[in-house]
């Protein structure tokens, strides 16, 4: 027997663990902090500030997968656990980033390198989902007007993929490393992903 998937219960969920991985990251955040000890702990909150609307960013694009389709199987629910799972691992890494970065914390070149490496991984592994349930959506859901909407996200992911997996490779190899390489690379996303649409919409004459 084919059971009917709840979209709404998905999305329950979901908010639930984003929730969860923001309680996680304002963890240890102001519990000792006095008018004396304010700055000592900003750069704590200036991390934890960057590491919050890093994470509403997330969510936003995970809320608009669901306004862009309705269809849910067993591979979109499963995709959506994998996304889950990554965005609380992914909280970590962004934290100590930001953390040596603000707060001028001395740590060696070898650590430095892994923590980037961690960053580029989670990075990575979250557009994967969007990739693959973007895809999966595009591929299924027939009855959606906007299917090729569907098909330009899915691509449009791959060039986050591709840009994560450069910087990995960049911290592996430790790069640029001491000058932020493996972190400026990330500004490549703005124009690789405008000659994307530039090119799909006209490829497609399309007009989103």
């Amino acid at each position: 027997m084919k059971f009917i998937h709840s979209k709404d219960r998905l999305e329950s969920v979901s908010d639930g663990v984003f929730a969860f991985a923001a309680t996680l990251m304002v963890v240890n955040i102001g519990i000792n902090t006095s008018i004396t000890s304010f700055t000592d702990e900003l750069p704590n909150f200036i991390s934890f500030a960057v590491s919050f609307f890093v994470m509403m960013a997330i969510w936003k694009v995970h809320y608009n997968f669901y306004r862009r389709t309705n269809y849910i199987d067993n591979w979109i629910i499963g995709l959506n656990m994998v996304l889950l799972f990554t965005v609380l691992f992914y909280i970590f890494p962004i934290r100590s980033l930001l953390n040596t970065g603000i707060g001028g914390e001395m740590i060696s070149k070898e650590n430095f390198s892994n923590i980037f490496q961690l960053y580029s991984i989670g990075f990575s592994l979250i557009f994967i989902c969007f990739h693959l349930l973007y895809f999966r959506a595009y591929k299924k859901d027939r009855e959606n007007d906007k299917n090729l909407k569907l098909l330009f996200y899915s691509r449009h992911f791959l060039i986050f993929i591709l840009v994560g997996i450069i910087s990995f490779l960049l911290a592996k190899f430790q790069i640029g490393l001491m000058y932020g390489v493996p972190g400026f690379i990330y500004a490549f996303l703005g124009p690789l992903c405008y000659f994307h649409s530039v090119r799909f919409h006209k490829k497609h004459n399309l007009k989103f």
